[in-house]
């Protein structure tokens, strides 16, 4: 199964590609969108539509896991990375992706064992897990790649099942 795994945010997006078969990962590509902090906010999403589009096209991955919004401090901030999500969402449902969705609890416990793991624990073993010579940055990248390994690990498992799977059949109301 081809995963391609997201941080999501909207000045720094971090995405990996793993391959797992056979309980192996091959890392297929990693890396970051980035849009400029002085851009107007919508170039900032047709920048993230239009690099997530040709990821999509370029590598065709199988499965989509991202991690889940949660807001702490910072509101303007949650909605601003809401609606880059939603632009990510899109893409990856109009691709036809099988779209699954981690707390962060999830996510530790997928890659380390533990959900009350500290984010450098997550990040060696995500280096350990695919076998790379060093923690890949930005940490959003790192993130993201861990979020593949996360679904490789748990998608099918109890704790799999919290998350939520677009695979459900759309409806379309006419006449609104």
């Amino acid at each position: 199964m081809r995963i391609l795994g997201i941080d999501p945010g909207y000045a720094i997006i971090g995405w990996g590609i793993l391959d797992y078969e056979k309980n192996r990962f091959s890392v297929v590509d990693y890396g970051a969108i980035t849009t400029p902090a002085g851009m107007a906010f919508p170039q900032r999403l047709q920048c993230i539509d239009d690099d997530i589009r040709y990821i999509l096209k370029k590598y065709q991955p199988e499965a989509l896991s991202m991690e889940k919004l949660f807001f702490t401090n910072n509101k303007t901030t949650g909605i601003d990375v809401a609606q880059a999500r939603g632009v990510l969402l899109l893409a990856a449902a109009q691709a036809g992706l099988d779209i699954h969705e981690y707390n962060p609890i999830q996510v530790k416990q997928g890659v380390v064992g533990y959900g009350k793991a500290e984010k450098k624990q997550v990040m060696e073993m995500t280096r350990v897990i695919l076998n790379l010579p060093e923690v890949p940055k930005p940490d959003d990248t790192a993130d993201a790649l861990a979020l593949a390994i996360c679904h490789a690990h748990v998608g099918g498992s109890a704790l799999g099942s919290l998350e939520s799977n677009s695979k459900r059949p759309l409806k379309v109301r006419k006449g609104i």
